[in-house]
């Protein structure tokens, strides 16, 4: 893996595989010496990006992406990500100043590191003005806490926003947006990824394997018992959902599609991510060395136009299977009130 590519416009190289360390303690690989060698093994194959969150199993993969780069932390461009409930107390989440400071100083912490190259914000919150989200951003960078800053799982229309308030008010701006991005949930491609080009924003794309649908498993022949990841989300896997059904027919002719063309269906949906030009770097997500294995190589494969307008056949552009899959569901969709006048 020796091709780099540039973090937006902030001259940040980044290997165009991001490790993600969702799986990695409770959610998943429970085994620190094993997530440590995993780690260890994707850094030795070329990889220098690590992406994480506060949130993924309450910090304990920011702790064992921590112990994995004691004496390496300095050749790692280290993300994570803050927004998600870290406890009861109804400010242990958000986007507010006042936790944003103090999630810094617990992610510092669990890291080991006294700086992040890339904090993010895991979702926009309603009640949080954007411009107290950048002051604190803002603030943290002159502090040197963090090197830049960024959004996951954003609107086109809020990441605009964020823009134009960090030019007006004199904001540090986001550098780069995370947002879902894989064959089965192509919705980003309409105005997400666009915005991004327009803007000058890096693209780190999460699930480009959607999740495992793209994983080889699902196949219509195959038992769809209930896995870690359906137990988490369900309405991501659950059979009886048309969405759901609709991505197992999809991912039952890109295995075809990918055996035809000689690659593993692992390999097409990565590198199908990486061929859009507005994405930096594709996270992978491996529990364990066996899977890691697996998709190391999906960078160095350049999928031709054809195999591209065969893929646009079966998922075409623009389209999310699942609404699900988005990863944030608007606050006027998911609250009636904000859509009926009283």
């Amino acid at each position: 893996m020796e091709a780099v590519h540039v973090l937006g416009s902030t001259g940040v190289k980044v290997s165009p595989l991001c490790l993600g360390a969702g799986g990695f303690g409770a959610w998943g690989n429970r085994d620190h010496d094993d997530a440590v060698r995993v780690i260890h093994r994707a850094l030795d194959a070329g990889i220098n990006f690590i992406d994480t969150a506060d949130v993924y199993s309450a910090g304990e993969s920011e702790q064992i992406v921590g112990q994995a780069l004691a004496g390496k932390r300095e050749n790692v461009v280290l993300a994570t990500k803050v927004n998600g409930a870290m406890g009861d107390d109804p400010n242990q989440k958000g986007n507010s100043r006042r936790w944003l400071v103090r999630a810094c100083e617990n992610s510092l912490r669990r890291l080991n590191t006294d700086y992040i190259d890339l904090y993010q914000i895991h979702r926009p919150d309603p009640t949080a003005d954007i411009d107290e989200t950048l002051g604190a951003l803002s603030d943290l960078i002159r502090a040197g806490k963090i090197l830049y800053a960024g959004s996951s799982t954003f609107p086109a229309s809020r990441i605009v926003e964020a823009q134009w308030t960090a030019e007006r008010r004199g904001r540090e701006r986001f550098v780069c947006e995370q947002p879902p991005y894989s064959i089965l949930a192509r919705g980003v491609e309409a105005e997400v990824l666009p915005t991004c080009q327009q803007y000058g924003l890096g693209v780190i794309s999460w699930a480009p394997l959607g999740s495992g649908w793209l994983t080889g498993k699902h196949r219509k022949d195959n038992d769809h018992a209930a896995s870690h990841r359906a137990r988490l989300a369900p309405q991501r896997f659950d059979m009886s959902l048309p969405g759901n059904q609709a991505k197992l027919d999809a991912a039952e002719q890109l295995a075809i599609l990918a055996d035809r063309v000689g690659l593993s269906l692992v390999h097409l949906a990565i590198a199908f991510v990486l061929s859009h030009p507005a994405v930096t770097a594709a996270i992978i997500g491996p529990r364990t060395m066996e899977q890691l294995e697996t998709q190391l190589d999906a960078a160095d494969i350049t999928l031709t136009a054809d195999v591209l307008d065969q893929i646009d056949k079966i998922v075409p552009p623009g389209t999310n299977l699942n609404p699900a899959d988005r990863g944030y569901e608007p606050p006027a969709l998911a609250d009636p009130a904000l859509r009926r006048r009283p």
